[in-house]
Formats: structure tokens, sequence, C-alpha cells
């Protein structure tokens, strides 16, 4: 089984850049953006009969959203955390036979950090939504989670430290995370890999050089380390901000 992640950031833009081209080139069985930026109605995507579309629009105009679109047929289908509600279109929940497949789009902490304690907050009703759903069947874990985990995960530690996606805190909150019971499958195949990133800055030649953040992500329950296959960073795929990042794991 394939599985593709990309914040898109704007998807009726990434239409424009290639996403279509991309999107079929994958063939992927399950492929989550975040970032999606539309209200219903606001885009018609044809991407054949064999898919089926969910979406999570925000509020807001022009604001976050995640979309996931599958070849699985999914048992439940989810929009939130606590409540099946979710103002900022940020997670979307799949319920299939072996597994959970959480899509997700975390908030960022501004660079004033003056939402770093939303965020903080954020992370741990996640984490224990995590942990809940953990306790009834594997989960993979999916998108773009705003944090550089360690300093490998950006070209530019020294300088970034206490910027937004790299606070201690921020960073606390992932080990915890991933001390629950979860695997950075990237970093289970590749635990010393540099200048693998997924983020990079619209300033000029920025990407170019390949100064980065990896911040996007797959993780999932511990337990299915054996079931993984590939974990790769499609970097050279353009089209956004963000590059994909793709997961191949055996039957569940």
């Amino acid at each position: 089984m394939k599985l593709v992640s990309w914040n898109v950031n704007g998807l009726r833009a990434c239409v424009n850049k290639g996403f279509n081209e991309y999107f079929k080139e994958t063939g992927a069985d399950i492929f989550c953006v975040q970032e999606t930026k539309l209200q219903p109605g606001q885009i018609e995507l044809d991407l054949g009969d064999e898919y089926a579309q969910y979406w999570n629009c925000a509020e807001k105009k022009g604001y976050s959203g995640t979309a996931v679109f599958t070849k699985l047929k999914p048992i439940t289908v989810r929009y939130g955390l606590e409540e099946d509600y979710e103002p900022e279109g940020r997670i979307i929940t799949l319920e299939f036979n072996g597994f959970y497949l959480v899509n997700v789009y975390s908030p960022n902490a501004r660079r004033d950090l003056s939402r770093l304690d939303y965020r903080l907050q954020w992370e741990d009703r996640f984490r224990s939504y995590l942990q809940q759903l953990d306790a009834r069947k594997p989960v993979i874990v999916c998108g773009d989670l705003n944090v550089a985990h360690q300093e490998i995960d950006l070209k530019n530690a020294k300088s970034n430290r206490n910027n937004s996606g790299f606070t201690p805190e921020e960073r606390g909150k992932m080990t915890r995370l991933l001390d629950a019971g979860f695997t950075d499958t990237f970093r289970y195949f590749y635990p010393a890999r540099t200048d693998a990133y997924t983020w990079w800055s619209f300033m000029p030649k920025v990407r170019e050089r390949n100064i980065g953040w990896r911040i996007d992500y797959f993780l999932i329950s511990s337990r299915l380390e054996p079931c993984l296959l590939d974990a790769q960073i499609d970097a050279h795929v353009m089209g956004s901000d963000h590059c994909p990042v793709t997961l191949t794991i055996g039957e569940l």
C-alpha cells in the first residue's frame, strides 16, 4: 500500500503547477493534502472514479483545510479531535479494517510565538486523541506537523533556536508523541541522513540551495514497524513551498 502526503499551500494554485500529473504518477492508494485553502464548491477535482474524496474546509476563507483521496473504502470518517468538528479544517480521520489514517495540518505558533500556547494545548489534545485510537487499532499519521524535531531536520539549527517550529516546547511535544508509541518512518529508514527537507522559504534561491526544514511526516504506531517497506521525500516535486512525502507499507 502506498500513501502520499503533501502540503499544497493552496490546492487551486497547485493544480496549475503539476498537482494532477504528480497525483497520477504516484498511483497512491491514499493521497492526503493539507492547506487546501478552499471552501466547499470552489474546486472540482477529477481524480477518477476509483478515488473517494473527503474534505475538511476551514470556516475562514482561503485558510488551512485538509483532504483525503482514497481508493480504499473507509468504515467511518471523522472531522476533528474530541468532537466531530474542526473550525480550522485541520484534521480528518478515516477508519479502515486494519488501521486508522489521520491526516493533519498542525497549527503554526506564528513568527512572534503569539500562538505558541494554543499550539502546545493542541499537541496535548492531539497526542491524547492518537493514543485513544491506537488503543483500538494501529494508526498511520501524516501531514504537516509544523515542527523540525531534531537539529538534523533543518539546515540552520543554531540560528533558528526558539523560532516558531523549532522551539524547545514544540520539539518536546514531538518527543512526547514519539515516546507514546509512534515511529517517525523517515528516520526509521534514514536515521542519519542530512539535507533531507520538506519545506523551504519562498525567499530567492533558498530551495535551490536546499536551505530547508523537515516538517512533513508519516508517523505510525510503532507495532507496525515490521510492515514498513519504504519512506521517501519527493523533494524534486514543485508546485508548493512543501514537497510530498511518501510511505510504502505492507498489508495491514
